[in-house]
């Protein structure tokens, strides 16, 4: 199989990978039921040492830059309650934590979770967090741009192999909230 974006050495429907995949991702990927089929997200097998979006590009193609996001974790917190939340935004923007997450979790403060709780909540590998297979409970905020995309690469669940996923299938993830403006400018 070709993947519909990149050029990787291997890829396969995601659904005949899930031995690939860490047990929350595996599971959201067999039980989907969004309205995009789960055979067409793909599994591409790529090297974990560069898992990281800038060396990444920069191995697989520039052109990735566009059609990648990035997952992360944030707390927010409010008097004495601090929940989590995860934020998926497209690779050449950052997250507005201060501004648009903080408002939108209702918090005080909003910050980037500490690694371990990141990768101990999700059950995933730090560098490899995805929207899909997070605890259901979590409010995931999806950039409104990231649906726009025809096939957007996102982690696995783990450092190793990404995923490429129809962009319109973020916002049938479990408690999938779109906003414009989540992701701004880099720099």
């Amino acid at each position: 199989m070709r993947a519909p974006i990149g050029s990787f050495d291997h890829a396969r429907p995601a659904p005949e990978c899930l031995d690939e995949l860490t047990t929350p991702v595996a599971n959201a990927v067999r039980h989907w039921r969004g309205s995009v089929p789960a055979e067409r997200f793909v599994y591409v097998d790529t090297d974990p040492e560069i898992a990281d979006t800038a060396v990444f590009v920069e191995h697989y193609g520039p052109e990735l830059l566009d059609q990648s996001a990035n997952c992360v974790v944030v707390s927010g917190k409010r008097g004495g309650e601090s929940s989590l939340a995860a934020c998926l935004v497209l690779s050449g923007t950052r997250v507005d934590v201060n501004g648009v997450v903080r408002r939108q979790l209702g918090a005080r403060k909003a910050s980037f979770a500490p690694m371990d709780t990141a990768t101990g909540e999700t059950g995933m590998e730090y560098g490899g967090i995805t929207p899909i297979g997070l605890p259901e409970e979590w409010p995931v905020l999806v950039d409104a741009a990231v649906l726009d995309v025809p096939y957007v690469l996102v982690g696995s669940g783990r450092r190793r192999g990404k995923l490429i996923v129809p962009g319109k299938a973020f916002a049938e993830l479990p408690g999938a909230v779109v906003i414009e403006g989540l992701g701004v400018a880099a720099g």
